[in-house]
């Protein structure tokens, strides 16, 4: 099982040798491809052969670029994730809307359930037992929007009444960062499970390549607000984004099982995936952190 995420910060070259990525700087280092599951580009001074890029495609490692500010900019998608792509693809077409509405009214209850459980870790009982509310509230695809409550009420607690997502400031600057982590490590899923990212079952914004992603990920969100509360970030630097893109090392609880949040995110995905096929919500399996 692939569980390594390699950064490459600084001046190098990679290329392919043996079934391994070689990394050339000052000093050459192997790492085999069975061990990767993402490899973070994060400067632009890396020179990629396309021997390498077109092996890690054919074994589904992510592979994440960053811009000269060292923020993540774009990604490889493989065209072909699945063996059996065009059949997923069909199927992804054919989901039926009532079983997408209830798909994503589970997804986002969790998500509110997560934060929940945050602010009560924190010892915010008050922001917590309100929230509480918002998930007794909660209606069929969110049509009363608690999702919105929740958030304006959970992002005060972590981080103030003055914060707002939309300031330009370290915190978001760090949130921003480990989402795209997180979203990154979805899409590889979808791709990998042979679906579209671009068609979600909620999000359906025509500008955005990674609807699905946006849809999926929203209860793992919760664990890069964990990290960041605990990081409190007066300036965000190389240490802070390590800190960030470690998250995928940690661990959850799964199918009653300890996992890795890299294979927390694969098992979470197909059990979507099987609720949306077979129109059974119940195989939704969400992750913890009561490990």
């Amino acid at each position: 099982m692939s569980w390594r995420t390699v950064v490459i910060s600084n001046s190098a070259k990679l290329d392919l040798q043996l079934g391994c990525m070689v990394v050339r700087n000052d000093v050459t280092t192997k790492i085999h491809l069975n061990e990767i599951s993402t490899v973070i580009v994060e400067s632009t001074a890396v020179s990629v052969t396309v021997s390498l890029l077109s092996e890690l495609m054919k074994r589904k490692i992510k592979v994440i670029f960053c811009d000269e500010k060292r923020n993540p900019s774009s990604e490889l998608v493989s065209y072909y994730g699945s063996h059996d792509t065009s059949s997923k693809i069909r199927q992804q077409m054919r989901w039926k809307k009532h079983i997408k509405d209830a798909v994503w009214t589970e997804i986002v209850t969790e998500k509110i359930r997560q934060q929940k459980n945050l602010l009560s870790e924190l010892g915010k009982e008050e922001e917590s037992e309100l929230i509480s509310s918002y998930i007794r509230d909660i209606k069929f695809r969110d049509e009363t929007n608690r999702e919105g409550h929740s958030a304006k009420v959970y992002f005060n607690a972590l981080f103030g009444m003055d914060f707002a997502r939309t300031l330009d400031n370290h915190i978001n600057a760090a949130l921003n960062y480990g989402y795209s982590i997180i979203l990154s490590s979805f899409n590889r899923e979808i791709t990998a499970n042979g679906y579209l990212t671009q068609i979600g079952i909620f999000h359906d914004n025509i500008f955005n390549p990674f609807n699905m992603g946006s849809d999926l990920m929203e209860p793992f969100r919760i664990l890069v607000d964990r990290e960041v509360v605990h990081m409190q970030p007066t300036q965000f630097e190389h240490e802070e984004k390590m800190q960030l893109v470690n998250i995928l090392n940690g661990e959850v609880m799964i199918e009653g099982h300890k996992s890795y949040v890299n294979n927390a995110i694969k098992i979470y995905c197909k059990s979507v995936f099987d609720a949306l096929n077979n129109e059974d919500i119940s195989e939704i399996r969400f992750y913890s952190n009561e490990l």
